[in-house]
């Protein structure tokens, strides 16, 4: 696993689909190269075809923009590609996003220099981004109710999606997806519905 280093210097800026196109196998084990060519060309021409992937199931670009990338993986699941600089490097984070029953997100940095794409170690994406825990998700009146919600929900399913032309990093719960329907309305008046964040130049930042 790569760590950042802080090295200065100037690079030309890159466009995500051309580091989708280079992206490691590891990266997206459902489509080989020649697959994910195949699909930059397809969007890039306004065609809706979808392409086989691994799962001899129907992979295809849903949104494209020379930062953004918005790519549906299968039946339930999605995957979201952001170009980002810090001022020091290029950066990618990437959303994957599964159906759980409800959408469930996680998030990963890679280094992107040069083509090549390097894991950041999870356990050093804090400076990037910092997942909310429950002091985050809960209300003003949720935070005296902790205990309680703590019990009822064994763990949150948040799906994060980025606006491109906004720039914001939008969180939302969707617990209401697991939880027994009379369970959920007991709690989620304790609960945040959406937290919001900016990229502002060196990591994503909640907005109050």
């Amino acid at each position: 696993m790569l760590m950042a280093l802080g090295v200065a210097g100037c690079y030309a800026k890159s466009d995500v689909a051309d580091a989708f196109a280079n992206s490691p196998r590891a990266v997206f084990p459902l489509l080989d190269s020649n697959t994910r060519l195949d699909m930059i060309d397809y969007f890039k021409n306004g065609l809706s075809t979808p392409s086989q992937n691994a799962l001899e199931g129907k992979s295809q670009i849903l949104e494209l923009t020379p930062e953004y990338m918005n790519i549906k993986m299968t039946d339930s699941s999605t995957a979201q590609l952001i170009m980002l600089e810090d001022g020091r490097q290029e950066l990618i984070a990437l959303i994957n996003t599964v159906a759980a029953p409800g959408l469930d997100s996680n998030m990963k940095f890679y280094i992107y220099k040069d083509g090549s794409w390097g894991l950041i170690d999870a356990k050093g994406t804090n400076w990037l981004f910092s997942k909310p825990g429950w002091k985050e998700w809960l209300t003003a009146d949720g935070q005296s109710h902790k205990a309680e919600v703590e019990m009822q929900v064994p763990f949150m399913l948040v799906s994060y999606k980025y606006d491109p032309a906004s720039g914001q990093l939008v969180l939302t719960n969707n617990i209401s997806k697991f939880l027994d329907k009379e369970v959920y309305e007991s709690i989620s008046p304790y609960l945040v519905q959406q937290l919001v964040y900016t990229w502002n130049g060196g990591k994503f930042e909640r907005k109050k």
